[in-house]
């Protein structure tokens, strides 16, 4: 295929067992660990977990990805199509709340084509990193019952500096406006997230501004109910951080980005404590579940 599924639109020939492009990755799945995963939003925990599949590859470089083995350092393993199918079955099977396709825009066809064309009992959650295509979101309507993006900058520098991507808002803003389209406001059951859009944003040390800027965007984008939002502390350096990357979130700057969620009137959504700022809360990409 001559991929142009994100926004790179790199136009790599990606082959089924041949990878390519900015994600590194071939056309075939590539799964890094599937499990039931109890460390997303409540919403989307329920009683055993979210039924988590990792996929290997992204189309970001952050600096300060948590899941670097897998979105840049090539762990994973090659899947088939059925195979991936029967994975969503087991997850399922034990007890899942939701199909939580985590990274999953690469192989946008493949998981098309593992979905199949019946529903399946469980939201199906595209979990992402907000950098998306409209075209390719267009693809996955009746597919995707709930959206599950970062918004993770609202202004060029940092993107450009810690994603290498200075046009992410311009291409995350539309798309989680393609989301929403598609799902329409929230719909909740029983503690539970049946379809809708969570937009995610994690704080990062110094860049308070940013994260002002995501939230006003979403503030005056959307009325109260139509989406949840999710603010995170759970920023950890990684190896190698330097300057304002190099430590946490601090308390005051956590705080003054919760007053600042409130006093813009955001109140259907998530806050984190800091303690959520720990290594173990990152799964180990072992290759289980696969």
């Amino acid at each position: 295929m001559t991929c142009t599924l994100c926004p790179r639109n790199c136009k790599a020939e990606r082959a089924p067992d041949r990878p390519g492009g900015v994600c590194g990755q071939p056309a075939a799945p590539v799964v890094a660990r599937a499990m039931l995963h109890r460390w997303e939003e409540p919403c989307l925990v329920g009683e055993h977990g979210a039924g988590a599949v990792f996929f290997s590859g992204c189309n970001l470089r952050c600096v300060y990805c948590q899941n670097k083995p897998i979105s840049q350092g090539g762990v994973g393993k090659p899947v088939t199509v059925p195979r991936l199918r029967e994975i969503f079955r087991e997850l399922v099977a034990l007890g899942a709340s939701c199909l939580d396709l985590v990274t999953p825009t690469h192989f946008a066809p493949a998981i098309l084509e593992a979905l199949g064309e019946e529903p399946w009992p469980v939201p199906v959650v595209w979990n992402c990193g907000g950098y998306e295509s409209v075209s390719t979101l267009q693809s996955l309507e009746g597919k995707v019952q709930v959206y599950l993006p970062d918004l993770k900058y609202a202004l060029p520098g940092p993107a450009g500096k810690y994603s290498a991507a200075p046009d992410y808002f311009g291409r995350a803003a539309p798309a989680i406006l393609e989301m929403f389209r598609q799902t329409g406001p929230c719909r909740m059951e029983n503690g539970l997230l049946k379809s809708g859009v969570l937009i995610r944003h994690l704080l990062l040390p110094g860049e308070l501004e940013n994260t002002r800027r995501v939230i006003d965007w979403i503030a005056g984008t959307f009325r109260s109910g139509d989406v949840l939002f999710s603010l995170m502390s759970q920023y950890t350096p990684q190896p190698g951080a330097s300057g304002k990357l190099s430590r946490r979130v601090t308390r005051a700057e956590y705080r003054a980005a919760a007053e600042y969620m409130a006093n813009c009137g955001i109140t259907d959504g998530y806050t984190q404590e800091r303690t959520s700022a720990k290594e173990e809360y990152t799964p180990d990409f072992d290759l289980s579940g696969i």
